[in-house]
């Protein structure tokens, strides 16, 4: 199945490290607050994932974080993480608006030091994360 093509403008895909706590925690709080069943997830890992990733890195530079796959734009660093954020319901759009407004050299500096230091920090699993009965039609 080609998932670019089948998801174009419907949903979009969270992309993420499944291995890593953080970005299982991350996951975690996004499924907690998608009400309107918005975002698709996959593990980086994934066939999925790669075939999303495959036409925008080379196989030796493939972020190893979340990423953001949205109407046909795949989104990197604390660009995704904003966009995530914006696309949740209350008061988490906020953070878009005042993320933004900083540098994105600034913003992904601070992303890629939080990434640097995530598995010392949080942890990682020795293997991915598996979807609950409840969670498996939201992942690819």
């Amino acid at each position: 199945m080609d998932t670019r093509a089948s998801l174009e403008g419907k949903k979009a895909v969270v992309l993420f490290d499944g291995v890593c706590n953080l970005c299982n925690g991350a996951v975690d709080f996004i499924i907690s607050r998608d009400k309107k069943d918005y975002f698709l997830f996959a593990s980086l890992q994934s066939e999925h994932a790669k075939g999303i990733i495959a036409p925008h890195f080379s196989h030796t530079t493939v972020p190893d974080s979340i990423l953001l796959w949205e109407n046909n734009v795949l989104y990197t660093k604390s660009l995704a993480a904003l966009r995530i954020a914006k696309s949740l319901p209350g008061a988490w759009p906020i953070l878009y608006y005042i993320g933004i407004l900083f540098p994105r050299v600034i913003r992904d500096a601070v992303y890629d030091f939080i990434a640097r230091n995530r598995y010392r920090w949080f942890g990682k699993s020795a293997t991915c994360r598996l979807p609950t009965e409840a969670e498996r039609s939201k992942f690819l």
